[in-house]
């Protein structure tokens, strides 16, 4: 077990990284937004890659930050009966939860989206807009984004499994979100 944990400590690190590149690109595309924004009602110039490319960064976030937005626990859940749960049966209900439903959704998404992005790669897809980006960048997003969050649910699933255990002390304390 204090193999997998230490697995699961190596997934949380990585997936922290990702999300703070994700925080980044809340900063770049305000940043880059604002820019385009000046220079069309300012001096009248504008280009449509402007905006296509705070679509393709709002796809990085995305894509990029769901894993660690899993890893904090800040996915949006049914809360009127999981928030009255102990904590021990929270761990079984984020254990089957995420055996059950997360990592069969995030592999099978994954690797059906995989095939969409080489095929825009091999034909060196771009925008049909004047002026528009090429559109496998933010298509290898997808993949991408949906392997993250099947190692952050395999993370996930370890340290509920260790906790049940008794192998690993995790928090399972829940707070419902103000409404």
């Amino acid at each position: 077990m204090d193999a997998l944990i230490r697995f699961s400590i190596l997934i949380d690190k990585m997936t922290e990284k990702f999300g703070l590149i994700a925080n980044w690109l809340v900063l770049i595309t305000c940043v880059i937004s604002a820019g385009n924004a000046m220079m069309r009602y300012g001096f009248n110039m504008s280009s449509n890659a402007w905006l296509e490319i705070q679509w393709y960064l709002f796809g990085g976030m995305v894509m990029l930050g769901a894993a660690n937005t899993l890893k904090v626990n800040g996915h949006v859940r049914v809360d009127v009966l999981y928030s009255r749960y102990s904590d021990r049966t929270r761990l079984w209900v984020d254990l089957l939860g995420g055996v059950f439903f997360l990592l069969p959704m995030a592999i099978i998404i994954g690797w059906l989206s995989w095939p969409m992005f080489i095929n825009s790669f091999h034909i060196g897809e771009t925008s049909g807009n004047s002026g528009g980006l090429l559109r496998w960048p933010v298509k290898l997003l997808v993949p991408l984004g949906f392997l993250l969050i099947t190692l952050q649910g395999i993370s996930e699933i370890i340290k509920r499994v260790a906790a049940l255990t008794g192998n690993l002390a995790l928090d399972a304390h829940y707070e419902r979100p103000l409404q």
